[in-house]
C-alpha cells in the first residue's frame, strides 16, 4: 500500500475571550437592552405629541421632562461604581460610558427647547439670562461640563490625556451639584421640593459612598 501523505500538524488556536457577563448576560446585550429603555422617555414624547397628549403647555411639558430624565441618567451613571462593588459585577463598569451618554443626549434635548422654543435663538437673551438667572447659570454650567466629558470620552481622548483624564472625568460630581442646584431653583418657584429633594437624596447616597470608600483605602 502506498504511503499515505502525512496529516499536517494542528497548530494551536487559541480560544476567544469570552464577552464579559453581568449575571449571566453577557455585555453587549445589556448594552442593547439598555439603549432601548434609555429611549423609552423619547419615545413616550413622539407618541404624546402624536395622540394630543402633551398637556396644554408642550413647550413647558417637553422641556421639564427633558431636565428630569437628564438627572435620572446622570444619577445612574453615578451610581454603576457602587452597584459594580456591591453586586459583584465589575462588567458593568462597561456600560457606564452609555449611561454618561444617554445623560448628554438628554441634557442636549433639554438645552434645545430652551434655545429654541424659549428663547427662539435670540443670542443676547440668553445671554442675559445666562447671567441674571441663578438657576439658568447653574443649568447652563452643567451642561457645559457634560459637553466637555461627553467630548474626551472615547479612548482616544483617553490615550492623549493618560492619567489626567480620570481628573477631568471627575467633573461630573460637580456637574451632579449644579445640575441638582438648577432644580432646586427651578422648583423654588412653585415651592414643590419633593422629587428634587429625593434626588438629592440619592445623589448624597451616591457621593458619601465614595467618601467612605476612599477613606477606607487610606493605609
Amino acid at each position: 500500500m502506498a504511503d499515505m501523505p502525512a496529516a499536517p500538524p494542528r497548530t494551536a488556536t487559541r480560544a476567544a475571550p469570552s464577552e464579559p457577563r453581568v449575571f449571566g448576560l453577557a455585555v453587549g446585550r445589556i448594552k442593547v437592552l439598555l439603549f432601548i429603555v434609555a429611549l423609552l422617555p423619547l419615545a413616550r414624547w413622539v407618541w404624546l405629541g402624536a395622540t394630543d397628549g402633551l398637556t396644554a403647555n408642550p413647550v413647558e411639558f417637553l422641556t421639564r421632562s427633558s431636565g428630569t430624565w437628564t438627572l435620572v441618567a446622570l444619577l445612574v451613571t453615578l451610581a454603576i461604581s457602587p452597584l459594580r462593588v456591591l453586586l459583584g459585577q465589575p462588567a458593568l463598569l462597561r456600560v457606564r460610558r452609555m449611561c454618561g451618554l444617554f445623560a448628554f443626549f438628554y441634557a442636549c434635548l433639554h438645552f434645545t427647547t430652551y434655545i429654541w422654543w424659549d428663547q427662539w435663538f435670540d443670542l443676547m437673551s440668553i445671554a442675559r439670562d445666562v447671567a441674571k438667572r441663578p438657576f439658568i447659570t447653574m443649568g447652563f454650567a452643567g451642561f457645559l461640563g457634560l459637553c466637555l466629558l461627553a467630548a474626551t470620552s472615547t479612548r482616544g481622548w483617553m490615550r492623549r490625556l493618560g492619567s489626567r483624564w480620570q481628573s477631568l472625568h471627575r467633573l461630573v460630581y460637580l456637574i451632579g451639584v449644579l445640575v441638582l442646584l438648577h432644580y432646586w431653583w427651578q422648583k423654588a418657584g412653585k415651592n414643590d421640593f419633593s422629587a428634587v429633594f429625593l434626588y438629592t437624596v440619592v445623589f448624597a447616597g451616591l457621593m458619601g459612598w465614595r467618601l467612605v470608600r476612599r477613606r477606607a483605602a487610606r493605609p
